[in-house]
């Protein structure tokens, strides 16, 4: 799957966010991917040392090569990590570690690249909708932030296009959720998508709401809101999950129209593996669908949740191999 010479082994993956880091290596080529490792980012002073601690604690040889997928813009060579205080050098990382290439490119996108080669027991359907052979594809996911990223067919095959799409402005649709987002401008002046459609944007959500509806809210971290809410314990936490599901769906139907994504939308990150229950029976699909003239062209698109273990880990490979093959 992902092949080269037999001399650019072992080669180094990486998926960094906000909070974890995983590491891997390829050994050889059409080999798996192996030694799979997650490392508290808090822990480390920045990727040299988690990646020195990452080669010690599995013994596996010096990489030759290596990519990494970093929840941050690839804007040069400095890379000042948006969830994380980790601020390095892109080249004198390569150099300390010895590495022939060192390719770091937007976690998202590499979890883009890796939708070609995950199979169907790598996903979960959430409504209707079939996918288009060749058209684009678009992923999406609430983790630490909100990833946003796209595919677009190449005459060499799929190409990933990066952005910052968690950035763009949350678009409320109910007169509650306006109401969250007066509420909010008041508070950050911007109401971005990552601002609630993440895990620290779960528990910003769930103040909000119990500050709308004039209710008293519990000091409760992101996972005790959304197992209240999953088992029904707690009607505020209750309806604070079906607000970020429902505020998904909005914010992965703009999106699919956004990118014409009739391959499908595809929703990764750390949090929804974990709620497939729930999100079934949310509005998400419904809001996904949900926008006038375009909810016909909407319909036909399908949503996944991706629930494959460490999928982005495959993207960077594949990035790598192109990089690779390119030089």
């Amino acid at each position: 799957m992902f092949s080269g010479h037999p001399d650019s082994y072992p080669r180094l993956l990486g998926d960094i966010g906000g909070t974890n880091a995983r590491f891997a290596v390829q050994l050889a080529p059409e080999s798996p991917i192996d030694h799979i490792v997650t490392l508290q980012c808090a822990s480390f002073a920045g990727p040299l040392e988690a990646i020195r601690a990452y080669l010690a604690q599995t013994g596996v040889a010096a990489p030759r090569h290596a990519a990494i997928g970093v929840a941050n813009p690839i804007n040069g060579d400095q890379l000042q990590l948006t969830n994380s205080a980790w601020n390095f050098s892109i080249e004198h990382l390569r150099q300390a570690l010895g590495l022939g290439h060192l390719l770091f490119i937007n976690d998202f996108a590499a979890l883009a690249l890796s939708l070609p080669h995950l199979g169907e027991a790598d996903r979960q359907q959430i409504g209707s909708g079939a996918p288009v052979a060749g058209a684009a594809i678009g992923v999406i996911g609430p983790g630490t932030g909100l990833g946003v990223a796209g595919l677009v067919a190449s005459p060499g095959g799929y190409v990933a296009v990066d952005g910052e799409g968690g950035h763009v402005s949350l678009s409320p649709h109910t007169d509650e959720e306006f109401a969250i987002t007066a509420l909010l401008v008041r508070q950050f002046g911007h109401v971005s998508a990552e601002r609630v459609l993440s895990g620290p944007g779960l528990v910003t959500l769930y103040h909000a709401l119990a500050k709308v509806r004039g209710l008293p809210a519990q000091e409760l971290a992101a996972p005790a809101i959304a197992s209240a809410a999953r088992s029904n314990s707690d009607p505020l936490c209750a309806d604070t999950l079906a607000t970020f599901c429902a505020l998904l769906g909005s914010t992965a139907g703009n999106l699919a129209l956004t990118l014409g994504a009739r391959g499908g939308i595809f929703l990764g990150g750390g949090i929804l593996p974990g709620m497939l229950d729930f999100l079934e029976r949310s509005d998400f699909r419904a809001r996904f669908e949900a926008k006038g003239r375009f909810a016909g062209y909407l319909a036909q698109i399908p949503s996944f949740v991706i629930t494959a273990a460490h999928p982005a880990l495959k993207g960077a490979a594949s990035a790598l191999a192109q990089t690779i093959r390119s030089k």
